[in-house]
């Protein structure tokens, strides 16, 4: 079967850090795309769950910068640290 080169840009943070879960795993990036490809082709799918993280919605992020504005102001409160049950 011939082979073509494709060509796609990522960010440099997020490569090194797939390099290095490929390394782990015993492949390189070639072959886990080529894993992903089979996979989506097969299942005529994306093989796995996309899904939105609500961190990023749109009101949390206006509550964020709300806070951001307030603390730049000035006008912060201190809390206490609220730690995760994970």
């Amino acid at each position: 079967m011939a082979q073509v080169l494709v060509s796609i840009r990522m960010d440099e943070e997020l490569k090194k850090s797939m390099e290095q879960t490929c390394q782990e795993l015993g492949m390189n990036m070639t072959t886990a795309f080529t894993i992903f490809a089979k996979k989506m082709t097969r299942e005529n799918r994306i093989p796995f769950e996309v899904s939105v993280d609500p961190f990023y919605s749109d009101s949390n992020l206006a509550h964020l910068r709300r806070g951001i504005k307030a603390l730049n102001a000035g006008q912060g409160t201190e809390h206490d640290l609220i730690e995760s049950d994970e």
